[in-house]
């Protein structure tokens, strides 16, 4: 059974999140503020996915979601009481997978976590395979990256993009690809999304993003590699 952590700091909407969850067939564990949250996911090792409210006492969602994001890429969901793209962006900067305006659909969260659950399922292949492309490696099993051998600190969905790429060097994937791929054709953001993930994967990557991580203007993004 999946086990969700919900952090929020209005009862309320703690219980009617966790309601429809258990439902559901899911199990959870609520935290009141964000400094709650970050301890229990400290401590949890079974927690498979977070939905987190932003604006909360004591550390706001996002100071949640960028210190899950030092150790672990569990999908994340954000919940904002502010329809502003300033939240979303916020959201995506801070190492969050999708997020959710209040007042929301508690129907359309349910579908919001199953997706999330299955891609992130999806999204490491049950395999020892590791791929190297000049002193880039994926371990696809242990779910990391080194560049020269330094690890390098990607989001789940930074990794996501980044894997999809190098499994398919050359081959050019436009932005709406990846967007359908990556965050599911339910994802109501844009294709710029892709753009300000990539823009920071090319920067983690440094001089081996520069080199490979290439931009096709017009139509979207490959690893190029030298076919020789």
């Amino acid at each position: 059974m999946y086990k969700i952590l919900v952090a929020d700091d209005e009862a309320l909407i703690r219980r009617l999140v966790c309601d429809f969850l258990h439902k559901s067939g899911y199990e959870t564990v609520e935290a009141v503020n964000g400094a709650e949250a970050i301890e229990i996911f400290k401590n949890s090792k079974d927690i498979s996915l977070v939905v987190c409210d932003i604006m909360m006492p004591e550390a706001d969602g996002w100071e949640v979601c960028k210190r899950i994001r030092e150790t672990s890429t569990v999908p994340i969901l954000m919940l904002t009481a502010r329809s502003q793209e300033f939240d979303e962006l916020m959201s995506f900067e801070s190492g969050a997978d999708d997020f959710v305006t209040k007042p929301f659909s508690p129907t359309v969260l349910v579908k919001r976590v199953e997706a999330l659950l299955k891609r992130s399922a999806a999204a490491v292949p049950d395999t020892s395979e590791v791929i190297t492309i000049s002193s880039l490696k994926i371990d696809i099993a242990a779910h990391t990256v080194t560049v020269c051998g330094n690890a390098i600190d990607l989001t789940f969905k930074e990794y996501s993009i980044l894997l999809k790429l190098c499994s398919n060097p050359n081959r050019i994937f436009s932005r709406d690809t990846l967007l359908d791929d990556i965050w599911g054709v339910d994802f109501e953001g844009d294709n710029r999304t892709v753009d300000s993930h990539v823009a920071r994967l090319r920067t983690k990557l440094g001089e081996w993003g520069e080199a490979h991580l290439k931009t096709v203007y017009g139509v979207g993004y490959k690893i190029e590699v030298n076919k020789n």
